[in-house]
């Protein structure tokens, strides 16, 4: 895996042009070098790749990565440059949910030596100085400790979705909403999976939990998520003690739930996947961990007219990987970095 760069290209389908990137091992070496990874916040505008936190695996150990630097791939040139952050910069982390909102890297939750955290914190990329501060809020109360979750973006707002955490015994109001995990409880502490939706609004600095409609998803974690218009999509993830592909929308304008029922084969069900939004009626989605635990490098591409999974062919088969990033960056491309070849429950690689 990755310590050095190199784009790779495919056609994945006529269906979209969608090029898949591969911003990792070692074709020609560029400086600086970035660390392999996993877990990590990643973010893309037009012209670049950002990327921070996350863990690496050395000698059978987890490794959090430095939380006071960011690295920034050029998407144009296909180079390497790493910024150091100043300020109050998070602990470091892995399973945080990330997003970029004006000018800023937006980073929630995640799990770091002391468990799941729910601070926000922002990154400031476009003056050049890359300050990081700890994102108090005003009204409203965050949602509980968690990670593994997804958010997208709506109208200037953050909207996050689901995770694994743990709850206080009287916080545990809905078993619909939170599943305990019934191997992971201590002294009144319970952990487990929820399907909560929570709203941030970075102008008013404000929280709310937003009550939805229709039938939301099972409580899962590990799930992947994209934005096409005013609907956020959420595909598979860990629900208990499986993995699902199940897909799911979510209506901003009325926030309802639906379920989509896809015709013909779709794709095993799996965790620590990315799904990524390439025009205005096609979904990416690629690798993960299957129901087996097997790491995947499979490509399907979701029709939103026909409700239809198509299996792509691509070069990087040999390439599976879960727990990796998928970006959005210009005509149509995802951006895949870093991310574990092996089932990281066992191994690490």
């Amino acid at each position: 895996m990755a310590e050095s760069a190199v784009n790779y290209s495919s056609n994945v389908g006529e269906c979209s042009n969608s090029k898949l990137i591969m911003a990792e091992s070692a074709v020609k070496a560029v400086e600086p070098q970035i660390r392999e990874r996993s877990g990590h916040a990643a973010a893309a505008d037009r012209q670049h790749l950002y990327i921070w936190g996350g863990y690496a695996s050395v000698a059978d150990q987890e490794q959090f990565l430095p939380r006071d630097e960011i690295w920034i791939y050029d998407l144009e040139r296909g180079s390497w440059c790493v910024r150091q952050v100043c300020g109050s910069a998070p602990p470091p982390l892995s399973g945080s949910s990330s997003c970029l909102l004006d000018g800023e890297l937006f980073i929630f939750g995640g799990c770091s030596d002391d468990g799941q955290t729910n601070e926000l914190y922002s990154i400031s990329l476009g003056d050049g100085r890359f300050t990081c501060r700890r994102v108090t809020h005003r009204s409203g109360s965050p949602p509980s400790p968690r990670d593994k979750l997804c958010c997208w973006l709506h109208e200037g707002r953050i909207v996050f979705f689901g995770g694994y955490g743990p709850k206080l015994l009287r916080e545990v109001g809905d078993l619909q909403s939170f599943t305990v995990d019934e191997a992971s409880w201590a002294d009144g502490v319970f952990w487990g999976w929820n399907n909560e939706t929570h709203q941030f609004d970075p102008e008013r600095r404000s929280w709310t939990e937003v009550q939805t409609t229709g039938g939301a998803p099972a409580p899962r974690a590990a799930h992947a998520s994209a934005t096409i218009g005013c609907k956020g999509f959420i595909c598979g993830g860990r629900v208990k003690d499986t993995r699902t592909s199940d897909l799911h929308c979510l209506d901003f304008s009325s926030w309802t739930w639906s379920e989509i029922v896809c015709s013909g084969a779709s794709p095993t069900g799996r965790s620590w996947h990315t799904l990524t939004a390439v025009s205005h009626t096609a979904l990416f989605l690629f690798g993960g961990l299957s129901v087996d635990c097997r790491p995947m490098s499979d490509v399907w591409i979701f029709n939103l007219e026909t409700n239809h999974w198509m299996k792509m062919k691509h070069k990087h088969t040999h390439r599976p990987r879960l727990w990796h990033t998928a970006s959005a960056g210009a005509d149509a491309d995802v951006v895949v970095f870093g991310g574990s070849g092996d089932n990281i429950l066992l191994m690490d690689t």
